[in-house]
């Protein structure tokens, strides 16, 4: 069985070196970077099973590390080793979708019972998968695939076409499309989601048995005809 693989985040050295170790004692195979400009370059070979980030690194900060992989890869599991333990901070990391906010300084053994459930919880899981006209579309690794050809997509484009799947041939407000994938319907974020629906039509154009439909201040129906 292959050793999972972690991506461990943090400018503070000496600490990570000690982490590094007590993890590879667990028999998990740990990549250390020493700030999240070097961990992105590091990421997409990499594909690592966790980051463990922390927040506060020069170049680029773990938050926005976070948002770079989220976009990239909505799987992969980001806990946050930080001692910004602020009800604001704690509540970005978790908007950005880490999956744990751990203050420092914790207990190693408690960081590894974490990392241990988290990893029992994956196999558990099962993908997330939508037949679409002749299109299937796989939430879990944000990716559709028609007539053998596959496409990624972002995780807010995923998140949204998701809403859509769930309710086919009906209509969704465009309100509870921006509350759920971007939390709020301000006016950025409604030009947003025209620009995501435009890059889903986009990619969608291909199967014709399916197709995204807009109503005019109400919302969007994603319509599907039965496959022959």
């Amino acid at each position: 069985m292959n050793r999972r693989k972690i991506l461990l985040v943090d400018d503070d050295l000496m600490n990570s070196m000690f982490l590094k170790r007590f993890l590879e004692e667990e028999s998990y195979e740990v990549t250390y970077a020493h700030n999240g400009r070097v961990a992105w370059e590091l990421f997409g070979d990499l594909k690592p099973d966790l980051v463990l980030l922390d927040i506060n690194m020069p170049i680029m900060d773990g938050f926005e590390l976070a948002q770079k992989i989220r976009e990239y890869d909505k799987k992969v599991i980001i806990f946050f080793l930080t001692d910004r333990t602020e009800k604001s901070d704690r509540l970005k990391g978790f908007g950005l979708k880490g999956n744990d906010y751990i203050p420092k300084p914790f207990y190693p053994e408690e960081l590894i019972a974490k990392i241990k459930e988290r990893f029992e919880n994956l196999l558990d899981s099962e993908d997330v998968v939508f037949y679409l006209g002749r299109t299937i579309f796989n939430y879990s690794i944000c990716s559709i695939m028609f007539n053998g050809t596959s496409h990624h997509l972002s995780l807010r484009q995923a998140d949204i076409l998701r809403i859509l799947a769930e309710h086919p041939n009906t209509i969704v407000d465009r309100v509870t499309i921006l509350n759920k994938v971007w939390g709020d319907s301000s006016y950025s974020n409604s030009l947003s989601l025209n620009v995501q629906i435009t890059y889903l039509r986009k990619i969608l154009d291909a199967d014709k048995s399916i197709s995204i439909i807009s109503l005019k201040k109400k919302g969007y129906i994603l319509q599907t005809s039965p496959t022959k």
